[in-house]
């Protein structure tokens, strides 16, 4: 808490920006575009501070850097979702979750995990299924596959029956579950039912899984301190 917590107050404060100003959805701008997006850049700065060399030397960080980076852009295309660019946001976090996935990397496999979080998935499409159309059938399919996929990626990495866990593992798994919960209150209020206070529901899980995952990628450098002190 002591050597990131410093570092994230940009993040807090660009977090609570948005909240205050709670600009309307009705009107999209660039100055909403930004201020939606703010609290992310401020994630990219957080990973910046750690070193160049650092992102460089350690492919987790640099990977989840890129997925926050493509989350911006999506960020951006949801602002004007109404006009026609859900789709291409959609596609953004898309590639978001395959760098993430690719950051967590596959080991351990954890098949029981993944087992869970293709039920998980599973039933959430059924779910979905019956009110989609169009090319959302299997759009939306893809998709969660791919946030199942993360979502497996993130639980595995824990190794709770191992006892192996570690804080920025643990911050990795509630990082993708809140992102899911996110993505499916987006899924359920723009093509089922309205869901009350979903704005609120949808961006507060989403800036709190941004920074748990973004947080997790000083993993790699805690261990190698760790291993400079032995």
């Amino acid at each position: 808490v002591k050597s990131e917590g410093p570092k994230l107050v940009p993040f807090f404060k660009a977090t609570c920006v948005y909240f205050v100003l709670w600009l309307p959805t009705s009107s999209p701008s660039w100055f909403s575009a930004l201020i939606k997006c703010l609290p992310i850049f401020c994630l990219w700065v957080f990973l910046l501070a750690h070193g160049i060399n650092f992102l460089v030397s350690h492919r987790s960080a640099s990977r989840i850097l890129a997925g926050l980076i493509f989350s911006a852009v999506g960020d951006a295309f949801l602002i004007w979702q109404e006009q026609g660019y859900f789709i291409h946001g959609l596609l953004m976090f898309a590639i978001t979750h395959i760098l993430y996935s690719s950051a967590f990397g596959m080991k351990p496999l954890d098949l029981k995990a993944g087992l869970l979080m293709g039920l998980v998935s599973s039933s959430c499409y059924a779910f979905l299924y019956s009110y989609l159309s169009g090319p959302f059938t299997y759009l939306v399919a893809v998709y969660i596959a791919l946030i199942g996929f993360m979502g497996w990626r993130a639980v595995a990495g824990m190794q709770l029956c191992n006892d192996l866990w570690t804080w920025t593992k643990l911050s990795a798994c509630i990082g993708a579950m809140l992102f899911m919960v996110s993505d499916l209150t987006i899924a359920l209020n723009k093509f089922c039912f309205p869901v009350p206070y979903s704005r609120f529901i949808i961006m507060a899980t989403y800036y709190a899984a941004q920074m748990l995952i973004a947080l997790s990628a000083v993993e790699t450098r805690d261990e190698e301190d760790f291993r400079k002190r032995s």
